[in-house]
Formats: structure tokens, C-alpha cells, sequence
């Protein structure tokens, strides 16, 4: 197996690398900067020299910004370059050199209405430009017979800390006092995520013959709210200042408004169901990601 990555340097791209360096799997990882849709004939010819058994696009116009769902309103050719003309391109690449394509979608496909967990054969309906462009996304990698689209939940991770370090700070900004959106999340750690990627990869080459659209995420779906309380008190343990306000912390939730949405959770029995692939528990590597936060405040101070 030899993978060729886009998008290498996201969140969940640099927990797969991590995983797969340590695993001595073959894989390149070119810059970031060659892989913008005007680029096809490099990219084409970055594949055809490494000679690839598969390809993986993790590029995602938010994957290092949680503030950034809110500014592709605004920058929506900056959004659909990355998230559906890029995936267009690659699958075409992928299509002349008869290559079987993992592309990361996200939850954002959905406009966030309904009450349980979306499923697969849920129709999706995006709220905003971001979730547009990655549903035209999908509908491009589509085209190609051999490809495998996941949809995670929320994503958080040690490359991930932007809504962490977000709470942290504004209870110590604001005396104890945060406010959060009301909305249901199916909390995932991009390193379980970049688990569950190799996996369906290794099965691929395997040949398994189960092309498709899947959705991985952590067990047990929580409202903000939850996730926010419990990554302060794991914060407590590290933090003095934050010990001394648990005790004050008054969590407003603000309703949300598109493009943000009220429930992206997720069901992943399909892809248990084929891969066998089981959703983990989020909270131990929740509890890992503020230590990851604070382990790196030290390296800087020291």
C-alpha cells in the first residue's frame, strides 16, 4: 500500500501522518501550496511519478479554523476552490490512472433540522456556502466508480485546539461567564479519525469491494454545553486560575444561526456494519487535548 495525501498538513492529515510514520507506511505528502485547482497537470504528474496504490483528500476549506465556517460566507470561491473544484480535479486525476479516492466531507452537507442522528441516506440540505461547497464536493468524487466519501463529526484533536483554547480563555476573560451555541455534536478526535482512515484503506487494498459515502464519529453525541464544562474541569487539573472558577462558571447558550447548525450528529453504524469500524470514546482524548494545549504553553515558556 502506498498512499498519496492532499491536505497532509489539516488536523486530521497530521494525525494521519503521525500514524503512518510510525506504522512505516509507504506514503508523500507534497506542500500544500500545489494543490490548487489550476495545478491539475502537476498534481497529475506528482501522482504518476510516486505511482500511488490510493489517494486521500483531506484538504477542507475550516479544517484549521474553527472561526472559519462563518468567513466562507464571504469567501465562497476561496471555499468551493478547496472543497469542489480540488476534489473535481483529483477525481479526475484518479479516474485516468484508474486510483480508488478517500475524500473527507463534513456533517455541514446537512442543514441541521433534524432530530436524531443523520444517516446516510439522509438528503442533504446545506445551510451556508461552506456545506454547498462540499456537497458539490462529494457530487464531483462521485463520478468516480472506486471512491470511499466520509463524513465526520465535530472534529477537535492536539492539531485542533481552536474551540478548547477558545473556552479556556473566556473563562478567565470573563470571570467564569462563557457563551456556547446551542447545538448537538458528535464530538471526534482527529486522531481517531486518521485511525478509521488508515483502516478503510487497508481494507481497500484488500480489495474490499464497498464504495460509497460512510459517517465516523465518536460514541455518545452531546449538546456543546457538555463538551464545554467537561474540557474546564479537565483544564482545572492543569490551570490554577480556572480551579479557582469552577466553582462561578455560568455557561450561557446562544441560539444558533446558519451557516452554524443545530445538530450535526452522526450515525456510524454503516460504516461498522461494512468495515467494522467501532466509534470510541471522545472524552479520554478530549482530556488529552487540553493537556496536549498546556504542554504546549510550557514548551513555549521554557
Amino acid at each position: 500500500m502506498k498512499l498519496f495525501l492532499v491536505g497532509a498538513r489539516s488536523p486530521t492529515g497530521k494525525a494521519l501522518v503521525d500514524i503512518l510514520r510510525k506504522r512505516r507506511i509507504p506514503f508523500l505528502a507534497p506542500a500544500e501550496k500545489h494543490f490548487t485547482p489550476d495545478n491539475a497537470a502537476a498534481i497529475d504528474a506528482m501522482v504518476g511519478e510516486y505511482e500511488p496504490s490510493q489517494l486521500i483528500n483531506l484538504a477542507d476549506f475550516i479544517s484549521g479554523n474553527h472561526s472559519a465556517l462563518k468567513r466562507a460566507q464571504s469567501m465562497e470561491e476561496r471555499c468551493c476552490s478547496i472543497n469542489a473544484e480540488l476534489p473535481g480535479v483529483l477525481t479526475e486525476i484518479c479516474l485516468r490512472r484508474e486510483l480508488p479516492l478517500l475524500h473527507l466531507s463534513s456533517a455541514y452537507v446537512f442543514n441541521g433540522g433534524k432530530k436524531l442522528a443523520y444517516g446516510e441516506h439522509d438528503t442533504p440540505d446545506p445551510a451556508g456556502v461552506y456545506g454547498r461547497c462540499s456537497l458539490e464536493g462529494e457530487r464531483r468524487v462521485r463520478e468516480l466508480a472506486r471512491h470511499i466519501v466520509l463524513r465526520p463529526g465535530w472534529l477537535f484533536g492536539p492539531h485542533k485546539r481552536g474551540l478548547v483554547k477558545s473556552w479556556i480563555r473566556s473563562i478567565k476573560r470573563h470571570a467564569g461567564e462563557i457563551d456556547v451555541w446551542r447545538r448537538r455534536l458528535s464530538p471526534t478526535s482527529t486522531e481517531d479519525l486518521a485511525g478509521a482512515i488508515l483502516a478503510i484503506c487497508q481494507q481497500v487494498d484488500c480489495e474490499a469491494n464497498a464504495w460509497g459515502t460512510y459517517h465516523y464519529c465518536g460514541l455518545t453525541p452531546s449538546w456543546e454545553k457538555e463538551i464545554a464544562t467537561l474540557t474546564l474541569e479537565y483544564a482545572a487539573a492543569q490551570d490554577e486560575e480556572i480551579y479557582g472558577l469552577l466553582d462561578r462558571v455560568q455557561l450561557t447558550e446562544k441560539p444558533v444561526r446558519a451557516p452554524e447548525i443545530f445538530n450535526s450528529i452522526l450515525s456510524g453504524k454503516k460504516l461498522f456494519d461494512t468495515f467494522g469500524i467501532k466509534a470510541r470514546s471522545w472524552r479520554e482524548q478530549l482530556k488529552k487535548t487540553v493537556q496536549s494545549l498546556y504542554d504546549a504553553g510550557k514548551r513555549a515558556a521554557a
